[in-house]
């Protein structure tokens, strides 16, 4: 890290003087507000992509939010919460570059401001409610540094009626492993296809690596979820797909895994136009696409076969219904 831009606000606080220590070479920026540098005009997503800068700040208000109506896993009341914005990791599909005009990484450093509004938030519900952490970031690639998740697992173990996704494609998991599972927490992984993986999702630890992640957290007794989403297309999509369930069912064991996803390729359009611009020769991206309700995916049938394909194989061969959770229902 060659540059560190620290919100005045934030300046002297322990946790920030722990990240700074961790990149002793690294230069100091003052700022007042995170969004003068992370919302500047006249960024470019890709160059900086290549060696992004840390913004630490604080975030206020609007910490907790409601999820999209399709993203859950079996609860009612479904909320997401960042303590960080970007992702070390160059997944050719992912909707942050299409969103943000900054690759920087932005790390919110008031962690118990987070813990308080989901406790507040939970206590607002009768039933339980699901926190998703991962949503405009990875869970865990960053743990080592932040140490967020070791301090949001010790914050929910003491709030029974708030349940954590740690969504992640991460193997950052020692501080996980280190310490005793707690029961309202699932450590969940987006998988896709080797091929893929290693064509679209650049940076990423490999399947094999995240497989193994996996049981090692099944086996030290977390409860973990299985998130294949986007299901991507590719000339040969179902057999990569069988092969893909195939290894991941080779290694866990499916009766103790708690939820199943799978979700499609979705990205509203101009985030979509963004990302063309941003990598015009990506076979993903120029695949033919189609335009639906201000959403690019690819065409409907093409969509309903590879979700119906893989929703067969995993019903058929591997997982119950109980554990399924798809993300859009297709006929």
């Amino acid at each position: 890290m060659d540059t560190i831009y620290i919100e005045r606000e934030v300046m002297s606080l322990p946790r920030t003087q722990a990240m700074l220590d961790k990149y002793p070479k690294a230069r100091h920026v003052t700022v007042e507000r995170y969004t003068d540098v992370f919302n500047a005009p006249g960024q470019n997503f890709r160059v900086q992509k290549s060696n992004p800068a840390l913004i630490l700040a604080k975030k206020h208000g609007n910490r907790v939010l409601p999820t999209p109506p399709d993203y859950h896993i079996g609860g009612q009341n479904n909320y997401y919460f960042s303590h960080m914005l970007n992702c070390i990791y160059d997944c050719r599909y992912c909707f942050l570059q299409g969103m943000y005009r900054s690759a920087n990484y932005v790390v919110f450093v008031n962690y118990e401001d987070f813990f308080e509004d989901i406790q507040t938030t939970s206590n607002n519900n009768t039933e339980p409610s699901w926190f998703f952490s991962g949503y405009d970031c990875d869970s865990l690639a960053l743990e080592p540094m932040t140490y967020f998740m070791e301090q949001c697992l010790a914050a929910f173990d003491s709030m029974p009626n708030a349940w954590l996704e740690i969504r992640t494609k991460s193997t950052q998991i020692r501080n996980l492993t280190s310490r005793k599972p707690i029961d309202n927490c699932v450590v969940a992984y987006s998988l896709s296809p080797e091929n893929i993986a290693r064509t679209e999702e650049h940076k990423t630890p490999s399947l094999a690596k995240r497989i193994k992640a996996l049981k090692l957290l099944q086996d030290h007794g977390w409860k973990i979820g299985l998130r294949f989403d986007p299901l991507l297309k590719a000339e040969n999509s179902q057999q990569l797909y069988s092969t893909l369930f195939e290894q991941v069912f080779a290694e866990i064991d499916a009766s103790l895994v708690h939820s199943v996803s799978l979700g499609p390729f979705r990205l509203p359009k101009p985030f979509f136009k963004k990302m063309i611009r941003l990598y015009p020769d990506s076979a993903l991206l120029s695949a033919s696409m189609s335009v639906r309700d201000n959403m690019v995916s690819y065409d409907e049938n093409t969509e309903a076969n590879l979700i119906n394909f893989c929703e067969s194989q995993l019903l058929n061969e591997y997982i119950s219904s109980e554990q399924y959770f798809p993300c859009v229902s297709v006929s």
